[in-house]
């Protein structure tokens, strides 16, 4: 029987020439739901023969092969007319179970319009090495284009909410979709939340990912995505998503738990602020990061100080990368009069703030590894 929820939701299963498959998914996700749309993206197999036997699911029917993104994209706009709030994506080559169908809808009725991503268990026995490494580095270029660390972004089994993606207009239509997807709806500040799901992989597993030619795709996507977080979305999510009090009680809670190790802690704040400083416009928090899991330094702390750069700190920072570099090239920027700036002088300029930022950036990170080293050792001590 369908699950009883006040969730509006429906299933939708893109399907392509799994024909040897997608019988028994058809037949187990109508126990768990009542309104299914199925993608028929150009199939050449028997799978129209199939589908013909389910005449209470809707189908929609692409003559022609078009990608796994655009057969999501009009089940998506198949749903959003029919007045679905959710839909629940699940593939059609046996690899998930519609068992897990549940879990998803209490996560949904948990947690209300957010995106609900079916995590699979990538080291269990017979899972391809291809797939774990294809993760591991999704979920990195996720991260560094979002900054939320989800277990599997490369699931399948999936659910969305329909009203922002009603609102979008897409860019991509192979599998590359389901990337693009989850990036722009973290932009928009939709909030993830990952559900621990049963995956099979069979050795006849019909697959239509080309390796080449579809990696190629998600890499030109992701520079594409990093380049768009940079330069705007990930500044704006860190001002709307940064709460001093929040993070000030998780800091004290990481300084707890480290008590016995004032050195190392005290080089993670000095750490966060020299980055904080340093002139890597846009690649402070990545680069910390990176840093700080190579010295196996408390990233939280790392990346806590390393928010430095945010307003209202960002004038008084670049003034004084000014004040420090203005002893160093001849022609300093006037603070007392920003209207005269010339060509000539843009150079002497840029020079000016480069090594200012460079010099203010490793004070900094020395007084505040100082400073932070004194007060832990005097807590230790109290």
């Amino acid at each position: 029987m369908p699950i009883e929820t006040e969730i509006n939701y429906c299933v939708l299963i893109p399907t392509y020439n799994n024909a040897s498959k997608i019988r028994p998914v058809l037949e187990k996700v109508g126990l768990y739901a009542s309104n299914v749309i199925v993608i028929n993206d150009g199939a050449t197999d028997s799978t129209a023969e199939i589908l013909a036997d389910f005449p209470q699911y809707d189908v929609i029917i692409h003559e022609v092969n078009q990608g796994k993104g655009v057969a999501l994209r009009h089940g998506f706009e198949r749903a959003i007319t029919l007045g679905y709030d959710y839909a629940i994506t699940i593939d059609s080559d046996g690899q998930h179970d519609a068992a897990d169908i549940p879990k998803i809808i209490a996560a949904i009725e948990q947690n209300p319009g957010a995106v609900v991503m079916g995590s699979r268990n990538m080291e269990q026995a017979g899972v391809p090495g291809k797939s774990s490494f294809g993760n591991k580095f999704s979920n990195f270029w996720f991260w560094a284009e979002t900054g939320i660390s989800l277990p599997d972004t490369q699931t399948g089994f999936r659910a969305y909410p329909l009203h922002p993606i009603s609102k979008k207009k897409w860019i991509t239509s192979k599998f590359e979709f389901e990337i693009e997807v989850i990036v722009r709806l973290a932009w928009s500040n939709i909030p993830f939340v990952s559900v621990p799901i049963h995956v099979t992989y069979e050795e006849d597993r019909i697959t239509h990912f080309r390796m080449f030619r579809d990696f190629a795709r998600i890499s030109v996507l992701n520079t594409f995505l990093v380049t768009l977080a940079l330069l705007f979305f990930l500044p704006r999510l860190l001002i709307m998503r940064f709460s001093f009090q929040k993070s000030w009680e998780k800091l004290k809670v990481e300084f707890g738990k480290n008590k016995d190790n004032p050195g190392k802690m005290a080089f993670s704040v000095g750490l966060g602020l020299f980055f904080g400083i340093f002139p890597v416009w846009g690649f402070q928090m990545l680069i910390a990061f990176g840093v700080a899991s190579v010295f196996k330094l408390n990233r939280l702390v790392v990346l806590f100080f390393s928010n430095i750069s945010i307003p209202p700190f960002l004038p008084i920072l670049i003034f004084v990368s000014f004040l420090c570099g203005a002893p160093f090239v001849a022609d300093p920027v006037q603070f007392s009069d920003f209207t005269h700036l010339t060509l000539d002088s843009v150079y002497d300029q840029v020079v000016q703030y480069a090594i200012g930022s460079v010099l203010f950036s490793v004070a900094a990170g020395l007084i505040g590894t100082l400073v932070a080293y004194i007060l832990l050792k005097w807590a230790k001590a109290k």
